[in-house]
């Protein structure tokens, strides 16, 4: 089947859901496809806050200097600018839309402390923040009449001449592949996650989008910066959300130290999170730590505080480990989180690819450069969601409606249908997953070294030997995850080679990136983007992209 929109929005997170609402209110006849329900989006898993400078004593500069300072100053300084002033509007117009943002005593929005801010500028719905934007954008886009093809599985972005002009996807109800024809298409389908395990991440972050537009030649940047969050949940690997630490909660090493008093004296337990995250790693590799683990303690809180603002976590803790937060402490470690890369557009969500946009986490505006602050993770997805919607419906005026493209959707039926008539040979997405998550957390995490990232290059080339011959042996149409799974492993294995290429290549520590055979910030060599661009069976071509700075000169990071 082939259908036809003026602009198709790949992700129902809140990034895709907000450039389909800007979209339609341009006038663009707009759809969302979507591999799940949008309120199943990852977006959903977001808990702590969003970030704007709304209150007395606070602006959008001292934020973006923040920012910038957080991001080890390799985020882009103009688009750090114009996401942090328009901040504001975006926060007083989520609430106008219903969003019931968490008020203090006098009736004013409340804020609270998060990781590597200056000031009290985390804006929230208990820990349930993701949540609640999700499910008021959602109310916005039916309003809106915004087509939805939900549990659609995109296989191939259609680039025909060099232009980006719609995606093909399974509709897994019916098992039917279909041909989604636009003049232009937005990628919002969030991050990577689970090229890592453990991981904060939903299984459902495997790296599409990113690997789609990959694929038909759209640059990535930053790659290399992956961000570790310092409190994630013993075993399972879930988010604890750096609330707690905003609230008051500590970190404790087996000695019941407070040891971030050796690594961040001013900031503590709220230092940013690539500093918090190796902190905790020096505990633990030095035998400080608890079966791999630090403690996060927020009995000091006390109940009600722990029960009207944290939940959601303290739910958590008890279901998963028997722990009750109110009386004992947590053991949490850093866990794959984020990424700061992927598909590179400008300030307006424009890639290279005419027709190809992106916005939200697998997008690399670079807003967050080598670390991004929490809470500014929602404030990305709904100022460049918003931002892109708006420049592709100002870009769809001006051409005219895609080719045909039946022969590309034929092209693409004879692969899929090669794939599911693969023989079986003993090789399994689920065990080649695993091998993928394990490799990437041991040699590409929170140290690397140029060792380990060329065992991690060589374990992922062989992956993908092995990859060539993985069955799909579930052969029936409806609901095929096992087809689904397999497509999966594809992307994340595009996007793990080129997280390696990327951390191979920046031969400094900054941010995320911490290598221990370079341990040293090098702005003279340094202070500038990894661009990554599909080799096409070959090695993917490596090139550079100078650090956007405005008026904040890279200085000394310290908290």
């Amino acid at each position: 089947m082939i259908l036809d929109h003026d602009v198709v929005v790949l992700g129902a997170g809140l990034a895709g859901m907000r450039a389909a609402l800007e979209a339609a209110r341009g006038g663009a006849n707009v759809a969302v496809l979507s591999k799940v329900h949008p309120v199943r989006s990852h977006s959903g898993a977001a808990q702590g806050g969003i970030n704007a400078a709304i209150g007395a004593g606070d602006s959008w500069e001292i934020h973006a200097f923040d920012t910038i300072k957080g991001s080890d100053y390799l985020a882009d300084q103009d688009a750090v600018e114009i996401m942090t002033s328009e901040a504001p509007q975006d926060i007083i117009e989520l609430e106008h839309m219903g969003v019931i943002f968490y008020r203090d005593d006098e009736g004013r929005l409340g804020t609270r402390a998060f990781g590597g801010a200056s000031k009290a500028r985390t804006y929230f719905v208990g820990d349930i923040t993701g949540q609640a934007l999700l499910y008021t954008l959602y109310d916005q886009i039916l309003k809106a009449d915004v087509k939805v093809y939900e549990e659609w599985f995109a296989t191939a972005l259609y680039a025909p001449d060099g232009t980006c002009r719609g995606v093909v996807a399974i509709d897994m109800l019916s098992g039917e592949l279909n041909l989604v024809r636009a003049k232009a298409v937005i990628v919002a389908t969030g991050g990577m996650g689970r090229v890592y395990e453990p991981s904060t991440n939903a299984l459902i972050c495997t790296g599409d989008g990113i690997a789609l537009a990959y694929r038909i030649g759209a640059p990535l940047m930053d790659m290399e910066m992956v961000q570790y969050h310092p409190t994630t949940l013993k075993g399972s690997g879930f988010l604890m959300t750096e609330a707690a630490r905003g609230e008051g909660a500590f970190l404790l090493n087996k000695d019941g130290e407070r040891f971030m008093q050796r690594y961040a004296p001013k900031m503590m337990e709220l230092a940013s999170r690539d500093v918090v995250s190796r902190a905790e790693t020096v505990e633990i590799a030095e035998g400080r730590g608890i079966d791999g683990n630090v403690l996060l303690d927020l009995r000091h809180l006390g109940a009600d505080l722990i029960m009207s603002k944290l939940p959601q976590i303290h739910e958590i803790a008890l279901d998963f480990l028997g722990i009750d937060m109110i009386t004992d402490p947590v053991p949490v470690r850093p866990g794959m989180h984020y990424i700061m890369g992927g598909v590179k557009t400008d300030v307006n969500g424009a890639s290279p690819i005419p027709g190809l946009y992106s916005a939200g986490e697998c997008a690399c505006v670079s807003v967050h450069g080598g670390n991004r602050l929490g809470a500014n993770s929602l404030l990305d997805t709904l100022v460049f969601g918003r931002r892109s919607g708006k420049a592709a419906t100002e870009f769809v005026k001006t051409v005219t409606s895609p080719a045909s493209g039946e022969d590309f959707l034929a092209g693409e039926q004879r692969r899929i249908a090669a794939l599911m008539t693969r023989p079986y040979t003993g090789e399994t997405h689920a065990r080649l997953r695993l091998e993928l998550g394990t490799l990437m957390d041991e040699k590409v995490g929170v140290y690397r070294d140029e060792a380990g990232l060329n065992e991690a290059l060589a374990g992922v080339q062989a992956l993908k030997r092995r990859y060539a011959s993985v069955a799909v042996g579930d052969k029936s149409r409806i609901y095929n995850q096992a087809l689904t799974f397999v497509l999966e492993l594809g992307f994340m294995l595009d996007c793990a080679e080129a997280t390696i290429y990327g951390a191979i290549t920046r031969k400094e520590s900054r941010g995320a990136q911490s290598r221990t055979d370079y341990p040293q910030r090098n702005d003279a060599e340094w202070l500038k983007h990894v661009v990554i661009r599909y080799g096409d069976g070959g090695p993917p071509k490596i090139d550079y992209q100078p650090v956007t700075i405005t008026k904040w000169p890279p200085q000394e990071r310290t908290y």
